[in-house]
């Protein structure tokens, strides 16, 4: 019946209706449970200038054909007929690589490429007529094969995943990670690990993995160790709910051996004396499995108590998943458990639109530049006679302390909470618990309009104060509107899932990669139900520069051991020589390694800094030295990943000239009306935002105006000031009365809202074009809805018509005549 009519006509949408799912559904595949379409793969990454955002386009595969529900086995890319059969080919291979699939199809209707790539030699690719396509069985057994799966292990890892009947499916990298896992496990790899960027659902994916293992018969007992308490509990009534009465947690050290899935703390199966080590009241062999969450926090480390639980169950199978993987001279994941199956980075997060992007506040205090040296003599607020040297950034608040330095960083904390939202969750990273507590009472006097009745509005939440940690899950809830600012140390560096944190104050001097990526992670996940699409961090310490660092998203790299004559104390772990806990690092400093680290000791209970070290007091409090801001910038992360500090006019520019290197080409782009539609959302996806631009140059110009002017230095002309040109020009005088006042109409409807009003037919019901007629009355006068359109169309290039001052025909760029 079809064969008749042209393929050419049908849109996209048609062809895949009409030729490609008949084909697909005719060679087996179960429409219900086998085929997705449209497929979202990413949210679309987003774009932030100033307070506004926007969203990137999204990533969508026509279709995802799987051999079980998220068990992915193909891609089918669609395009209409006026394309090649193979177009979709390029679109389809990186959605392929996304999905972790083997076989890849395109199709324009008339029939499909076929891109296999289970195939070792001879043709990757070949062209099949619609009723060649492969059916379900022939794809899985080409997989199988390929894969090398036995009878045994294609059980497992066909193993149905959870799920709550809503017809939800994981992302396409929680996919690739889950099935990865499995896989692994099936045909016996014994250590795995995971790299997952914080706020990308880790322990959702642990659950999936554990579940299907555990549903399979694979693994029957198995223990899921984390580091916080908090964490523990959290993933039992969320993610883990679905185990129910085979679920309990180790508490009080003791344990009931009954059940099959175990939630643990590191720290309850763990002493300093045998008779505390519970897991020893199990058997080496009793765990199949055991899951560790943030394992970077220990096990990485050889010497550590974490490792012990490892090693004393080393029968069983061991996955580490972590954000950060720690690889230093003598600690390494990668050399316990080998390298990741599967790495998912924070930039990737940003880019697919999952995890929040964040612009960087940088604030160079004077005498964080400069130092700071005492006069000769010049004793503290306590009468100590400071030693007489040279103090910079990293003596701050360790070994010497400056309160108004103290009260300055509050002061614009506070500043930018108030020009922003006072309400906007924030964390406060201070160097030490001395530091914390001077900074939340700093910012308790920055905020008191608001703290002088609401002491929750400030809160310092670190490990030896039981009022702030008992305040800590307030602070992770949405709904819970206080605490507003979190002051800490080390407390809330890893676990604090906040998914409303707007923003990140770093006043620690921070040079572990490790704990700077833990950091960040605070404020990557997004919420928007609570206005959270991008979070800021407020550097005083110059830590962001980590960002520079190749490792800040590169693979970790292995160094098994120190070289002769080195230290075995790695760079980033200077000081410390065992793993200690969040609480235990909250009340412990790390000793200083020379005068010029200043690096204090072990810190007096009761925080004065007036005990001893080799005769001179722990710390220097100096009141009345003056600081000042030196320097203050605002960067964003661009696309690739780099921070770059630009105004929103160079970025609109620059952006401006990738898609349109001259005037020229773009007045042909613009003055086709239907593409100025898409050339505004296609910038808008760029993160070029005319209403913030408007507010830069002037609300009165159209975005046509805006462009020529920052893109191509035209002087604009306001939209009022166009409007008068073209009266000017008697551009009406063709027309008879009745369309004339019409046209005057959508004019003066121009120069007030913008041209976009006046391409819509509706604004013909709108006063005071509703009294001239009804809107066919008033079409007929221009003799029919073509000449109406036509009429409309001639208007808006009369409107942006340059006379005589036309750029040449020839290309040109900036600087040309007035556009």
């Amino acid at each position: 019946m079809e064969s008749h009519i042209d393929k050419s006509d049908r849109t996209e949408a048609e062809i895949r209706t009409l030729y490609i799912t008949p084909a697909i559904k005719a060679a087996g595949w179960d429409l219900a449970t086998q085929v997705r379409e449209e497929f979202q793969l990413t949210d679309g990454r987003i774009v932030v200038r100033g307070k506004l955002h926007t969203r990137g386009k999204k990533k969508r595969a026509d279709y995802v054909l799987c051999h079980k529900p998220n068990l992915p086995l193909a891609v089918v890319e669609a395009k209409d007929n006026n394309h090649g059969v193979g177009a979709g080919m390029q679109q389809a291979l990186e959605y392929a690589d996304m999905l972790d699939v083997p076989f890849i199809f395109s199709s324009n209707g008339d029939g499909f490429v076929f891109h296999d790539k289970t195939a070792s030699s001879g043709t990757i690719e070949t062209e099949l007529k619609l009723d060649q396509f492969p059916s379900p069985k022939e794809l899985w057994n080409r997989w199988a094969a390929f894969k090398g799966l036995t009878t045994e292990t294609e059980e497992v890892v066909t193993q149905d995943y959870y799920t709550d009947g809503s017809g939800r499916t994981p992302r396409y990298y929680q996919l690739k990670a889950i099935n990865r896992t499995v896989e692994a496990v099936a045909k016996g790899q014994d250590r795995i690990l995971l790299v997952m960027a914080t706020g990308t659902g880790k322990t959702m994916t642990a659950f999936q993995i554990i579940w299907r293992l555990w549903k399979s018969g694979t693994k029957k007992r198995i223990l899921f160790l984390a580091d916080r308490n908090i964490l523990v509990d959290q993933t039992m009534r969320q993610d883990f709910k679905p185990f129910g009465g085979a679920m309990t947690k180790v508490t009080n050290r003791t344990v009931d051996k009954s059940y099959e899935i175990f939630l643990s703390l590191y720290q309850a199966v763990t002493g300093t004396d045998e008779d505390r080590n519970i897991y020893k009241q199990f058997s080496p062999d009793f765990f199949d499995l055991i899951v560790i969450d943030e394992c970077h926090r220990g096990s990485a480390a050889e010497d550590s108590a974490w490792r012990e639980i490892l090693e004393y169950f080393s029968a069983a199978t061991q996955v580490g998943l972590t954000a950060t993987p720690k690889e230093t001279r003598d600690v390494s994941n990668i050399t316990y458990f080998g390298y990741p199956v599967y790495e998912y980075s924070l930039k990737q997060g940003i880019e697919d639109g999952f995890l929040a992007p964040y612009k960087v506040v940088r604030i160079d205090l004077d005498k964080d530049l400069e130092g700071w040296r005492p006069t000769k003599g010049q004793v503290d607020k306590y009468g100590n006679e400071i030693e007489d040297r040279i103090y910079n950034q990293r003596d701050f608040d360790r070994g010497l302390v400056l309160e108004q330095r103290t009260e300055l960083v509050a002061q614009k904390v506070t500043e930018f909470l108030k020009g922003t939202d006072r309400d906007s969750k924030t964390i406060v990273f201070c160097e030490n618990i001395d530091h914390a507590e001077r900074m939340r009472k700093a910012l308790v006097n920055a905020n008191a309009d608001i703290t002088a009745t609401d002491n929750r509005y400030v809160m310092q939440i670190t490990g030896d104060n039981p009022e702030g940690k008992a305040e800590l899950d307030n602070f992770i809830d949405a709904e819970s509107s206080r605490p507003v600012i979190a002051v800490t140390s080390k407390l809330m560096t890893t676990g604090v899932d906040s998914k409303t944190c707007k923003l990140v104050v770093l006043d620690q001097s921070i040079k572990s990669m490790t704990e700077f990526k833990q950091i960040i992670g605070r404020g990557t996940r997004i919420n928007e139900d609570y206005g959270k699409h991008y979070f800021t961090i407020m550097d005083f310490r110059k830590a962001t520069e980590l960002f520079a660092d190749p490792a800040f998203d590169g693979d970790p790299v292995v160094v098994y051991e120190p070289r002769g004559g080195e230290s075995v104390v790695p760079p980033d772990e200077a000081g410390t020589t065992t793993h200690v806990s969040p609480e235990q690092a909250d009340n412990a400093w790390i000793t200083g390694q020379s005068q010029g680290d200043g690096g204090p000791g072990s810190m007096d209970g009761d925080g004065s800094g007036l005990g001893s070290r080799l005769g001179r007091p722990k710390r220097y409090y100096v009141r009345d030295v003056r600081v000042l801001v030196r320097s203050e910038r605002v960067q964003f992360m661009d696309k690739d990943g780099k921070l770059i500090t630009e105004s929103l006019k160079d970025y609109t520019k620059k952006t401006v000239h990738k898609e349109y290197a001259t005037l020229r080409k773009f007045l042909d782009a613009w003055r086709a009306p239907e593409r100025r539609e898409s050339i505004i959302a296609v910038l808008a996806e760029e993160g070029v935002f005319f209403e913030a631009l408007a507010e830069e140059v002037g609300t009165e110009y159209s975005p046509f105006d805006l462009v020529c002017h920052i893109a191509f230095d035209q002087p604009p002309l306001t939209r009022q000031e166009r409007a008068k040109n073209v009266r000017k020009r008697n551009y009406f005088t063709k027309y008879g009365d009745k369309a004339r006042k019409v046209l005057e109409a959508l004019l003066d409807k121009y120069a007030d809202e913008g041209l976009e009003k006046i391409e819509d037919v509706k604004i013909l019901k709108v006063e005071p074009l509703a009294q001239l007629g009804t809107t066919m009355e008033i079409i007929e006068e221009f003799g029919g809805k073509p000449k109406y359109l036509e009429a409309v169309r001639e208007l808006e290039r009369a409107l942006y018509s340059t006379g005589d001052s036309e750029p040449p025909s020839n290309d040109v760029g900036p600087q040309s005549q007035r556009g």
